[in-house]
């Protein structure tokens, strides 16, 4: 057993059975845990069952073969269901305020268009992934989607470039963000399954972030386009959707504060707790407005004040705005909370355990185990969020004693993983396709080749980090 391992895991695998102690109740675990995710592949896959309902019955599946009665079964369930919801549901409506808010009013247009003044032909496609980045920041991938779309179209067009060359830089930093930077839900659940900071989480995620999208962006881009031609954008134009713009939008400066506000509160609370005394005036004051919801509710509430004030939205007006937002994520909430359901019946029937023995075993670290977790769930379904969910609930007894930015990379690994290869099973690939005028064929060299390469991109700068963190 190698002797760099933290001693709450050397503790773990003390207690663990040794090499031919493998019994027969591990073997039922086992079959629980494959079990449960093949009932969940099969629902969401060929059943086109609602996410929700299909992590409900994997859950069940997974209880019932290990053997968990009934009733502690519905208890397991329902108990990890509401702390996940209380944990990231909120984050997550916060988030979809947020970007409505500066959708709604005009500021996400007036980044688009100062960023695009500023910048030449030539450097496009490295601007559209600056717009993306900030546009994703609050925004899940469907809605940052509807948004670039028109601004990819006129670019493409008035600049007569091919549009994959400015689509793709587009769509590889919308989905990074996604898959590994909060407030996304994906990262959240992982962040919350695996008990991470949040801030080094979101902090490393933002720096592996930036090669990945580089290299997945305008460099794959560039390439890509060369080899796949698509119609003009001009023959595109006609399916951009369209918003009535407000009369006045916020200004350039208010509209990039409200985006960055929620990440700065959160990072000054892991600096407060590098860099501060416990128990000291700042600790307390920074520590307690960068807690994940108290920093997006406080931006929220400013955003409401700055992006009104700025659009001269009236107060009834921002009312329907906020209230607009949260029908469109109650499907989200739902999912993230019974993907919690699901990791707690893993962990009540001992699979947890029991997986974490395994890989022990088999000498993987949680880096590879819950990257390797998190293609298979992701391949299978198709949803980046399920996988992202099952894999950090599976690779959570691992993480614990790890140093807290060790667990962090455990996390974004999980993260880059669920982007793997998104195919015909992924309602992104049909978005994408939809919306580019593209093929399946087409789809598949473009689209589903980006989300590969930022997977693996993304994985491996993960792992050179895990070497100098």
């Amino acid at each position: 057993m190698p002797t760099s391992l933290p001693g709450s895991i050397t503790a773990v695998l003390a207690q663990a059975p040794q090499p031919g102690a493998w019994t027969e109740h591990d073997t039922r675990l086992l079959i629980a845990a494959l079990s449960g995710i093949a009932v969940i592949v099969v629902l969401i896959s060929w059943a086109k069952l609602h996410p929700f309902l299909s992590l409900a019955l994997g859950a069940t599946t997974l209880g019932v073969v290990a053997g968990m009665p009934f009733g502690d079964l519905v208890d397991t369930f329902t108990t990890g269901l509401g702390k996940t919801v209380g944990d990231v549901g909120l984050l997550v409506a916060l988030g979809a305020m947020l970007g409505k808010l500066l959708t709604d009013t005009g500021g996400a247009e007036r980044i688009v268009e100062t960023v695009l003044r500023r910048t030449t032909d030539r450097t496009l496609p490295w601007a559209m992934v600056f717009i993306a980045a900030l546009l994703g920041l609050p925004m899940f991938f469907e809605v940052g989607v509807v948004l670039l779309v028109p601004v990819v179209v006129m670019v493409a067009s008035r600049s007569q470039q091919p549009m994959l060359r400015i689509g793709i830089p587009a769509l590889a930093g919308l989905s990074i963000l996604h898959g590994l930077v909060p407030p996304h839900p994906g990262p959240l659940a992982a962040v919350d399954a695996l008990n991470v900071d949040l801030g080094i989480t979101l902090a490393l995620g933002v720096l592996v972030s930036i090669p990945t999208a580089i290299i997945a962006g305008p460099l794959f881009g560039s390439f890509i386009a060369k080899r796949v031609q698509l119609p003009p954008a001009t023959h595109l134009l006609g399916k951009s959707p369209t918003e009535t713009a407000p009369e006045k939008r916020p200004s350039f400066a208010a509209a990039v504060a409200m985006l960055l506000l929620p990440v700065v509160l959160m990072l000054g609370k892991s600096v407060a707790e590098l860099a501060l005394a416990e128990g000291s005036f700042g600790y307390k004051v920074l520590h307690t407005i960068g807690t994940p919801v108290v920093a997006m509710m406080l931006t929220v509430l400013i955003a409401i004040v700055v992006l009104g004030t700025g659009a001269r939205f009236s107060r009834s007006r921002l009312s329907e705005v906020v209230g607009g937002s949260l029908p469109a994520i109650a499907g989200i909430i739902l999912i993230v909370g019974a993907g919690g359901g699901f990791k707690q019946t893993l962990v009540d029937s001992g699979v947890n355990n029991m997986i974490t023995d395994l890989a022990s075993g088999a000498h993987l670290s949680p880096l590879v185990l819950g990257w390797l977790i998190a293609v298979g769930i992701r391949v299978a379904t198709g949803s980046a969020t399920v996988a992202t969910i099952s894999a950090a609930g599976m690779v959570a007894p691992m993480v614990m004693g790890l140093p807290p930015a060790q667990g962090a990379l455990v996390a974004l690994a999980i993260g880059s993983g669920s982007l793997f290869l998104s195919h015909v099973n992924d309602a992104g690939f049909w978005l994408v396709k939809e919306y580019f005028g593209m093929t399946v064929g087409q789809t598949l060299k473009t689209w589903s080749a980006m989300e590969t390469l930022l997977s693996v991109v993304s994985f491996a700068v993960i792992l050179g980090l895990s070497t100098v963190v």
